[in-house]
């Protein structure tokens, strides 16, 4: 009986043991994240998609995409895991692999929060400064009032991006800290 006993227990830890050098999976119903908005144009809505790609922190990826009513892509990001990590490490406990992993989740599910999403881009009283990339396309958001969106490379370094009418594209109207 003690025999018995002895070898159900060391069987449990050899499972258990064998379980933790598994690499942390990411749950496929949280990968992916989608919101319509009014971006490009304030009569349609465009899809705001964010995609989390890769199994290890060292593979994964967030692959953010703009896309218009009309299914055309005007925008397209890619954040790899590893710089989303070495920005946080000194803040955040980003030790073990599952901890990244977390983090990686968290990350996408903050992506497409409410307050990233800027009704206008630029209000009538903004005055751009040093960070403002561009002051003509600055001017350009004062009068068109189209939407922008903002988005995190890092704890200090921000991008606030919306659509240009001029360009016919997407650019960066602001970068700077939080």
């Amino acid at each position: 009986m003690k025999y018995a006993f002895y070898t159900f227990i060391t069987i449990c830890l050899f499972f258990t043991a064998c379980q933790q050098d598994k690499p942390a999976a990411v749950d496929p119903a949280l990968r992916t994240k989608v919101a319509l908005r009014s971006f490009s144009d304030t009569s349609t809505l465009d899809t705001f998609k964010i995609i989390l790609k890769g199994e290890k922190p060292k593979d994964m990826e967030l692959l953010f995409s703009i896309t218009t009513s009309a299914g055309r892509q005007i925008y397209s990001k890619t954040i790899r895991a590893t710089s989303l990590i070495e920005n946080y490490k000194d803040n955040v406990d980003l030790g073990k692999k599952k901890k990244q992993v977390k983090f990686m989740e968290d990350e996408l599910g903050l992506f497409l929060d409410e307050e990233n999403f800027l009704e206008p881009a630029v209000t009538a009283d903004e005055l751009p400064d040093k960070n403002t990339p561009d002051k003509n396309f600055f001017e350009e958001l004062k009068k068109s009032e189209l939407n922008g969106f903002k988005y995190r490379l890092g704890k200090e370094s921000n991008v606030y991006i919306a659509w240009s009418e001029r360009a016919g594209k997407v650019l960066a109207y602001y970068e700077c800290c939080k």
